[in-house]
């Protein structure tokens, strides 16, 4: 099993040029919303024709620019998941499972597959109810199994947890373990949540701007991430600008300071990000200590948001700002610290106002080039 795409896509005020490959194993696209996720899915399934490049699924060639191939969505016959599931709402349960089966197959054939698809999502007594007549984990089973009676070539997921709540997200997704163990194929996985990526994708490809600028397993996004984009994606809350100042140290001119780095910073580096929870309370100065202010702090259920501001800043001179920028020039300037409200005393707790010492370890900083 096999996945071949290079294709562009040019619109007025935006470019997709994406270009991967994937084998039997679940390929997760992470980006925020517009990025180019989904258009590429849709170039994949046929819904959407690109511009130029080609796409192949297991040997064969579903589209190229260069020798006039574009196959029908039909054709293609590959299994595209949103989040809505997309039912038949005037065609009953096993009618649904069975309008993905080819037309090759016998009734018994048919009878059969959908009596194994219906099994394996536990939905044997649904099989006469109508989609209005389910809940909504139950109208998703109906999708998943759908897509597995089709026997497609490819599985596509295009964000089909983002409207849910919580609780639900949690329990649906384990209909999607059933659905990964059973199909023997490339998955592509579309999200913008890194938790959600990193439960169910083999690697992960961060896309910004209908570009993918970095691949790798999750624990490489995690601990090595090699773009903004990765960095952000990944949940890391502190970002900014840096500057080189020698092999060991940046400027970092949005928060005013310069740190030291444990990694010998490339001479071309572009940003610095280190996440909330890596920061310390310090008890005297040293390297990498800085005194700060504690400027504005916020409880969730087992943690406090700090959003920390230099107070000793120096004046690196202005980068270059865009318009939304200079609209959050508040949180650009702010160091986010994280803490555990469930094993820091109350009355260690920052509340603002406070002014702390705080250390930046220098082995826990990520350094970018693009």
């Amino acid at each position: 099993m096999s996945l071949d795409v290079a294709i562009t896509k040019e619109f007025p005020a935006f470019r997709l040029d994406v270009s991967f490959n994937a084998q039997s194993e679940t390929l997760g696209f992470l980006g925020a919303s517009g990025c180019g996720k989904s258009l590429t899915m849709r170039c994949i399934a046929g819904i959407m024709r690109p511009d130029t490049g080609h796409i192949v699924v297991n040997g064969v060639t579903f589209f190229d620019s260069e020798k006039k191939i574009n196959l029908t969505p039909q054709q293609r016959k590959t299994a595209l998941l949103f989040q809505n599931y997309m039912l038949f709402p005037n065609l009953t349960v096993a009618q649904n499972v069975a309008a993905g089966i080819g037309k090759e197959a016998g009734k018994a054939e048919r009878d059969r597959i959908i009596a194994t698809e219906l099994k394996r999502f536990s939905l044997e007594s649904f099989g006469g109810r109508y989609p209005g007549e389910l809940s909504g984990g139950q109208q998703q089973r109906v999708a998943l199994a759908r897509m597995l009676a089709a026997k497609p070539g490819i599985l596509m997921l295009d964000e089909p947890f983002s409207a849910l709540d919580a609780h639900l997200k949690g329990v649906l997704e384990q209909n999607l373990v059933s659905l990964f163990d059973a199909f023997e194929g490339t998955i592509l996985y579309v999200s913008h949540d890194v938790d959600e990526a990193l439960r169910f994708c083999d690697r992960i490809a961060v896309v910004e701007e209908g570009r993918i600028v970095e691949e790798g397993t999750g624990d490489d996004l995690i601990n090595r991430p090699q773009s903004l984009a990765g960095i952000k994606l990944s949940g890391c809350k502190n970002a900014t600008a840096a500057h080189y100042v020698d092999e060991h140290r940046v400027r970092l001119p949005k928060w005013g300071i310069e740190v030291a780095t444990a990694e010998r910073v490339p001479k071309d580096v572009q940003h610095l990000g280190v996440r909330a929870v890596f920061l310390q309370r310090a008890e005297a100065p040293g390297e990498n200590v800085f005194r700060m202010r504690v400027d504005r702090a916020i409880d969730a259920r087992f943690e406090r948001t700090v959003l920390l501001g230099v107070v000793d800043r120096a004046d690196f001179g202005v980068d270059e700002v865009t318009a939304e920028e200079e609209d959050m020039k508040f949180l650009h300037q702010h160091i986010f610290w994280r803490l555990d409200t469930l094993n820091t005393p109350s009355d260690e707790l920052p509340c603002q106002g406070d002014e702390l010492l705080i250390h930046i370890p220098k082995d826990r900083l990520y350094l970018v080039t693009r």
